[in-house]
């Protein structure tokens, strides 16, 4: 279908982005790459009266070292994650998040900002936000803030966002040298969602685990930060039967839908393959292990 008709605005600015957000209202949605607006507006399911691109802010753009943060700016693109040298020595699960995300066309125009702000329980980056614990950095009319991700989402599509507010940028405190991380995803095909997912970021030292934090995706109305089973591994050798705890600690929290890519049931138990696969791998990549 076509979408409705609508007037562009192309602010240069924050400023002005926000400026046009407040006083447009309700009517009005800022546009980042557009892979969830713009379908949703053919099927006639948005009918947005103004777009606000957010496309020519330059300074809604980069990747950078901001003491022990990485500070990534909203409209950075999934490819743009994937060629970053940074990311690659600090945090490498993020190159190995954006991997799997849709296609290579999708990840040229898509970017973190629109994947973390959208509520989309479907979206990869939002889990791997929890695991590694990132701040969202807002603007609005009231001025900046920041929101931790943990804090952000409250519902399938409704964040903490309040009206005529954007995501500026995303600061992630980086990991300590020697962690280990692994993103497991398993989905029908190339390009989909994750029937389930997993992030797993950890340290290890003498053999046993120090710190851990596990994220899922996708298998509930928001992403999941799975606090028990992060705390389960702590102290650990991380033994099978360690790792078959840990797993059924997330899919005790989890809640999936039945929909296309399987039955509730079974996308929970894959909730805790994916966990297993990611830890098992996570601690062969530690360091200190």
């Amino acid at each position: 279908m076509i979408p409705g008709p609508f007037v562009y605005h192309r602010p240069g600015s924050v400023a002005e982005a926000v400026g046009l957000l407040a006083s447009l209202g309700e009517e009005a949605r800022p546009l980042a790459g557009g892979h969830s607006l713009i379908p949703m507006m053919k099927l006639r399911m948005a009918m947005p009266e103004h777009l606000v691109d957010l496309g020519g802010i330059a300074a809604l753009k980069g990747i950078a070292r901001d003491g022990d943060d990485v500070v990534i700016g909203a409209t950075t693109t999934q490819a743009e994650l994937l060629k970053s040298d940074l990311l690659a020595a600090v945090l490498p699960i993020m190159r190995e998040t954006s991997a799997v995300i849709a296609d290579p066309q999708i990840r040229t125009r898509g970017t973190i900002g629109g994947n973390v702000a959208n509520g989309d329980p479907g979206n990869d980056m939002p889990g791997l936000m929890l695991c590694l614990d990132a701040r969202y950095v807002v603007a609005g009319p009231n001025g900046s803030r920041e929101i931790a991700a943990r804090d952000f989402y409250q519902a399938a599509y409704f964040t903490a966002l309040e009206p005529g507010e954007i995501v500026t940028a995303v600061r992630i405190p980086v990991p300590p040298t020697g962690h280990g991380f692994a993103y497991e995803k398993l989905k029908r095909k190339v390009g989909d969602y994750a029937t389930a997912a997993a992030a797993v970021v950890l340290t290890m030292a003498g053999g046993r685990v120090t710190s851990a934090s596990i994220g899922l995706t996708n298998v509930a109305p928001t992403p999941l930060f799975a606090e028990a089973a992060s705390r389960l591994v702590v102290g650990t050798g991380l033994d099978a039967a360690t790792i078959r705890a840990a797993a059924e600690a997330a899919k005790a929290i989890a809640d999936p839908a039945t929909d296309g890519r399987g039955t509730a049931e079974y996308r929970r138990e894959m909730a805790g393959v994916m966990v297993a696969r990611a830890l098992a791998k996570a601690a062969g990549r530690a360091k200190g292990a």
